[in-house]
């Protein structure tokens, strides 16, 4: 009886989300530490997908969701161990004003956040989601699902290493592949 119990509250915990003690921001700072290079955050309009891979979590945030996005920054900002390659929908692009009211001003403003990002890509919302599928499989993802209802607004943030450049790992594998025979 006792173990039904116990399963019974873990079950309960689980669908609520995050506890009425802990916010997104919490959440967000705490995986951060956590996280390193291959680890994904995804800030996500409310039609987002729940996405099945073990890795990816999802939780449902009542905030909005160019707030969402600065905290991602700071935090991220903050952390010496990772820095992020940032992801958006090409489509976002050409999604017009007569079929998303708002998707204008949205667009001004992301563009705004997204200036201070050095490492900053535009791919059809299909390749980013089978990038974030694959990651899912071995790493984990940490998807905030906010209320926004924009189409193509989710903005992917694929961490990699604070500490190590990619022009560093390049001269890395140059001198193996050269010593190794």
């Amino acid at each position: 009886m006792r173990r039904g119990a116990i399963l019974v509250v873990v079950f309960a915990a689980l669908c609520t989300g995050l506890s009425s003690g802990q916010d997104w921001k919490t959440k967000l700072s705490g995986d951060i530490r956590r996280f390193g290079h291959r680890n994904w955050i995804v800030v996500a309009d409310s039609a987002y997908p729940l996405q099945t891979s073990p890795g990816i979590e999802t939780i449902v945030v009542d905030a909005d969701q160019l707030t969402v996005i600065g905290q991602v920054i700071d935090d991220l900002r903050d952390a010496k161990h990772v820095r992020a390659v940032v992801y958006t929908d090409s489509e976002l692009s050409f999604v017009p004003e007569q079929d998303a009211k708002g998707v204008g001003a949205y667009r001004e403003a992301l563009a705004k956040l997204l200036s201070s990002q050095v490492a900053h890509q535009r791919l059809p919302h299909g390749q980013i989601l089978e990038k974030l599928d694959q990651a899912g499989k071995s790493f984990k993802v940490l998807i905030i699902k906010t209320p926004l209802t924009i189409p193509y607004t989710s903005v992917f943030f694929q961490l990699d290493c604070g500490y190590w450049s990619n022009e560093a790992e390049a001269r890395l594998r140059a001198a193996m592949g050269s010593s190794v025979k």
